[in-house]
Order: structure tokens, then C-alpha cells, then sequence
């Protein structure tokens, strides 16, 4: 009898709580769906490459990636090595980085950004990166 007690808090709140399950189920709502393709098509693949590039010429990523030991012909050649998904998830941070370098957040989001970019070169040539 003494669990029973104990346990007593618990039968209330499994009690209300199916109580508002059931209030929240007779509502009624609207189910939408829809297509999603699979890839991204290959006309974006064009303008994303080409938005990535640009960003590797920049002249403070190129200093990154020489500082990093990484050439900006190796760099551009694992840009297009890369798949459509990478590429176009790489170029939307690349847009990113541009648009928001009008502040200070704006720098320290374009240099993060930056970091990531290396980063993921780096990982994609097999090299470690070791941060002491």
C-alpha cells in the first residue's frame, strides 16, 4: 500500500497526460507534401563551382591555404572533385561570408566560415589538423 502512495503522482500525470493527448488529437490539421528531388541539378553545380573558385581567389584565403601547406591549384582541384551536395553546401557558406563582411560579426563569421573551408580541404586531402 505504501508504493501504491509513492507511485500516485505517477497515475495522475499518465491520466492527464492522455487526457491532452486526446484533447490535442481530435483537432483537426493540414497534412502538405511534396517532391523533393533526390540531387541538385547540374546547372547549379556550374554556379556553384563557380562561386567557390571566386572565393578561393580571395587573396587572404589563398595566404590561409599557403600558410595551411596546401596550394590554391590543389585546392581548386579538390573543389571540383567535390559532389554536387558538398559543393552546393560549400557555396552557400561562400554567399554567406560575403554578405555578412560589412561588420565585425560579419568578419568573425566570414573567418569562421574560412576556417571551415580549410578545414574541410585539409580533411579531404587526408592531412590532420592539430590545434596545441
Amino acid at each position: 500500500m505504501n508504493t501504491v502512495r509513492k507511485a500516485g503522482w505517477f497515475v495522475v500525470l499518465a491520466v492527464a497526460m492522455a487526457g491532452w493527448m486526446g484533447v490535442l488529437g481530435s483537432l483537426r490539421g493540414v497534412a502538405e507534401a511534396g517532391v523533393i528531388a533526390s540531387q541538385l541539378p547540374d546547372a547549379g553545380r556550374s554556379e556553384d563551382l563557380a562561386k567557390v573558385q571566386a572565393f578561393l581567389e580571395n587573396r587572404i584565403v589563398v595566404q590561409k591555404l599557403v600558410d595551411y601547406g596546401v596550394s590554391p591549384a590543389e585546392a581548386k582541384a579538390k573543389v571540383e572533385a567535390m559532389s554536387a551536395q558538398d559543393l552546393h553546401r560549400l557555396a552557400s557558406l561562400t554567399d554567406r561570408a560575403a554578405a555578412g563582411s560589412s561588420d565585425a560579426l560579419g568578419f568573425l563569421i566570414g573567418l569562421a566560415i574560412l576556417i571551415i573551408l580549410i578545414i574541410v580541404i585539409l580533411k579531404l586531402m587526408n592531412k590532420e589538423v592539430i590545434v596545441r
